[in-house]
């Protein structure tokens, strides 16, 4: 501003016409109009490339073409040319555009894309340290989760598209079983104990019709039933079940069974040892881990102390809601007394089942008439609620969220994984509820698929601890909502709430302090009322993926840090819909750009 003024006074001492400054004035908006539609082009190109990559990425998008029935390129190499491109896009944007020439939306997009391509680039020097076939993310359950989940039939093509995919499945799997035994040979393997869960989640894959007696397995149910619905001939659909149940005894059998037969191999001589510290410059990996899921500069010590910290803040509003439920003894016996009373769990039955998800949809009821007086933007994508399907759930999560297709074509989904009814205590339904679908990931991640004017990696990215920070948040806003009226159900909050906390203390126990896998179990049964089972579980998920856990806590209370923030200095003007909508607006960002985007905010309503 002052520039400008200096030069209006000096245009005028000089006698100068005013018309020619308004030439260069106007001059220099067309450039910084053509910087705006040029990084707008841009990112459309990267994008078009991107997908152009990634034939799944074109599915989960709804996008059917003629790559509907091929898989990615998951090899090494692949790996290698996509961190190249990113590279080479950070390189092209930096030289072309001038944050300062655009628009404040695609400066945002400027910084986000920056940050992402670094974030990208950092863990490529580790590309190799990942498992391909874990109990989490293995691809032996992956694979077949996405043809039963994502590829949609709506057609004799799309029929045709699956089929293909099936015959593809044998040398995608082979191209997975050379990058583990790789990976193996330099020494990184998962521990001992996952073998037995991943060879488990084959052998489901492959049992039953077409591959022997019994009910249909998974992927010959799924096609079965999705080929039934189409309006076709019942000719035509008795040959697409015949070409699926070739393809699926010629492609897929050997490949599981090939396998198979590798991990049996990898199991005997795989390590006990946990932790990624036992990799060479596993001290490396797990920084870059942490960096990369809670985007803050926070070292493996200052995670472990914030972990101790909010347990002891969580233990302490235990102790109240115990008052309130007039429970006797210490904080142990409290425990223990959440953890085994039968009044607490559904049967291990069919009507459990029913029961857990019924329990489910009241807390969506409950919820849902609250979100127009908290939210001034909401998602117009369905939400529906689902068992996680049993050919995975002895080795899936506890539960998590898949987001809807932009185009419609599918809902967001809540799973819930009720293998054992003993590891899904009824006092938790509210807090998971409201963690994976409203207010939580299903409104965040709804609302991020269907923001306008912004580029696809802004839409379909992600930032963990932004989204699983909000998550977190999620749970705790409920009750500020005026929910968890029974103090059982308020306990189960606190305790999804301290389960979150312990995360920060034991992954970097195991991954950092060399914990082992019972010394962390151990932790958790002394400072928690977590079911024995789901304990376990858990563990396993930290020590299969470091860094992934911490990212839960530390965004949850920078959201808390920063709606507190705002309140104070707003006072009378302060609105918690615009909060919420200003932390929600621009979809997932690092944790020091939201800081940004509240502190903007605040400053606007001053």
């Amino acid at each position: 501003m002052r520039k400008t003024t200096l030069s209006l006074l000096a245009i005028a001492l000089a006698g100068v016409a005013t018309p020619a400054f308004a030439q260069t004035t106007a001059a220099t908006a067309t450039v910084e109009t053509d910087q705006n539609a040029a990084i707008k082009a841009f990112f459309e190109e990267q994008d078009a490339e991107q997908l152009a990559r990634s034939p799944l990425s074109k599915s989960f998008r709804g996008i059917k073409d003629a790559d509907y029935g091929r898989w990615d390129d998951f090899s090494d190499a692949a790996a290698a040319r996509a961190n190249a491109a990113n590279q080479s896009a950070l390189k092209e944007l930096r030289a072309r555009f001038d944050p300062a020439k655009l628009s404040p939306e695609n400066a945002l997009s400027f910084r986000l894309f920056e940050k992402q391509a670094e974030r990208a680039n950092a863990a490529y020097r580790y590309n190799d340290y990942g498992y391909v076939f874990d109990q989490m993310n293995g691809a032996q359950s992956q694979i077949p989760a996405f043809l039963i989940n994502i590829h949609r039939i709506d057609s004799k093509a799309d029929a045709r598209a699956y089929i293909r995919r099936l015959y593809g499945l044998g040398s995608l799997m082979d191209e997975a079983i050379e990058s583990s035994k790789t990976r193996a040979a330099k020494g990184i393997m998962p521990p001992k104990w996952v073998y037995p869960y991943v060879i488990s989640d084959a052998r489901n894959v492959i049992t039953g019709a077409p591959f022997g007696d019994g009910p249909d397995a998974p992927l010959f149910a799924d096609f079965k039933g999705k080929v039934t619905k189409l309006a076709i001939s019942q000719v035509e659909k008795d040959l697409l079940i015949a070409d699926a149940a070739l393809a699926l005894t010629a492609s897929v059998k050997p490949a599981y069974e090939a396998l198979i037969a590798e991990m049996t191999a990898q199991e005997k001589v795989a390590s006990t040892d946990d932790g990624v510290w036992r990799f060479k410059d596993g001290a490396g990996y797990y920084a870059e881990r942490l960096a990369n899921y809670t985007t803050t500069d926070m070292t493996p010590d200052q995670i472990h102390e914030l972990g101790l910290a909010q347990v002891a803040r969580i233990h302490n509003e235990m102790r109240s809601v115990q008052k309130k439920m007039g429970v006797k003894g210490d904080l142990k016996a409290y425990f223990n007394y959440m953890r085994t009373d039968p009044r607490f769990y559904a049967p291990n039955t069919d009507e459990g089942r029913a029961l857990y998800l019924a329990e489910t949809q009241k807390a969506y009821d409950a919820i849902n008439p609250l979100l127009p007086k908290w939210f001034g933007v909401l998602p117009q994508a369905p939400l529906v609620v689902k068992r996680v399907e049993e050919f995975r759930e002895k080795s899936a999560g506890k539960a998590f969220y898949q987001r809807p297709a932009p185009d419609g074509s599918r809902p967001g989904t809540y799973y819930a994984n009720l293998y054992n009814m003993a590891d899904m205590p009824l006092t938790e339904v509210d807090a998971l509820f409201y963690h994976e679908g409203v207010p939580g990931h299903h409104l965040q991640l709804a609302i991020q698929t269907e923001l306008k004017d912004v580029p696809a990696f802004r839409k379909f990215g992600g930032v963990t601890a932004y989204s699983e920070g909000w998550g977190l948040y999620s749970e705790k806003l409920a009750k500020d909502m005026g929910l968890y009226t029974d103090p059982a159900r308020d306990f189960g909050r606190l305790q999804l709430e301290l389960h979150r906390a312990i995360r920060l203390v034991v992954d970097s126990g195991l991954h950092h302090k060399r914990w082992t896998r019972e010394q962390a179990i151990k932790y958790v049964e002394d400072n928690s009322a977590d079911a024995p089972g789901g304990i376990v579980k858990a563990i396993e998920r930290y020590i299969i993926f470091p860094g992934q856990a911490t990212a839960y806590m530390v965004g949850r209370l920078k959201i808390s840090e920063l709606r507190d923030k705002a309140q104070k200095a707003l006072g009378a003007k302060y609105d918690v819909r615009g909060f919420h909508d200003t932390v929600l607006k621009s979809g997932p960002v690092p944790l020091d750009v939201l800081e940004e985007q509240v502190d903007a905010w605040i400053a606007s309503k001053k």
